[in-house]
């Protein structure tokens, strides 16, 4: 698959980002190419220098259509700084193409599941409500980035961020993101199932922190079925949400905290 070349460069040149077809100016800003093995052989992302505002994403949002650029918040407010501290980690990573999103987590499932659990039940149908007929995915994800600028209590320190990727799940993968580390190295597999999730639920990648991903939800489950299916789903992809992330570290509590919730967020200890 032929790969067109990564327009962050350009911005060098032009930081108010008129020349990728942005109508209203880039804040100031800088080129990131931070790896934890050196400089990368070309910026891995843009990132704002002050604090996001509301409005932040939807101004970005051209850049898409015309240069292939996706946003997503980074929170440098956490303790572990910002991009360049993030021990980023980009030639790990695969193609997240490469991988099947069913397998990858019948693996992760078998990894952590106990003699009591039952075998991998396998991908969750999408819900009744598709994404194509459920809300829009990228006006939801708009909603959900200026809910999280307006609610510092959540994450710290919101930081605009542009990636050069094929999709809204390929970013982790793209920066060389190793938030789940000690889950997974190669965080391209875990971009398969955001992939599958975007398919199926409509899912955006909205904020990254040192170790949590943040996605808005489009077409969240609506039954208790659908979300114990999407439960199971959840538990092989980030197991801590349910052990550390539930009162009594179960899937069915889990399971009815994903009921019609239009933001999903996983955290790797």
């Amino acid at each position: 698959m032929a790969t067109l070349p990564n327009p962050l460069p350009q911005l060098a040149a032009d930081p108010s980002g008129r020349v990728l077809g942005l109508e209203i100016p880039l804040p100031q800003g800088r080129l990131i190419d931070t790896t934890d093995d050196g400089p990368w052989h070309e910026p891995l992302l843009w990132c704002a220098d002050e604090t996001a505002a509301p409005g932040a994403w939807a101004a970005v949002q051209p850049a898409r259509r015309t240069a292939g650029l996706l946003p997503v918040l980074l929170d440098v407010g956490d303790g572990q700084g910002g991009p360049e501290e993030w021990e980023l980690r980009p030639g790990e990573m695969s193609y997240p193409g490469d991988h099947d999103a069913d397998e990858v987590l019948a693996e992760f499932w078998d990894e952590s599941a106990t003699a009591e659990d039952p075998d991998w039940p396998g991908l969750a149908e999408a819900p009744d409500t598709a994404p194509d007929t459920a809300s829009d995915p990228d006006a939801l994800a708009v909603e959900t980035a200026d809910a999280l600028v307006k609610d510092p209590s959540r994450l710290k320190d919101l930081r605009l961020a542009l990636v050069f990727a094929r999709r809204s799940a390929d970013i982790p993968a793209a920066i060389g993101w190793t938030g789940p580390t000690n889950h997974e190295n190669d965080v391209a597999r875990l971009c398969a199932v955001l992939r599958s999730w975007e398919d199926r639920f409509g899912i955006r990648v909205v904020a990254l922190t040192f170790d949590q991903l943040v996605l808005s939800v489009a077409a969240p489950p609506t039954t208790e079925a659908e979300a114990e299916a999407v439960a199971a789903e959840h538990f092989a992809f980030c197991p801590d949400n349910i052990w550390q992330g539930t009162p009594d570290g179960t899937r069915a509590s889990y399971a009815r905290s994903l009921l019609g919730e239009p933001v999903w967020s996983f955290w790797w200890d």
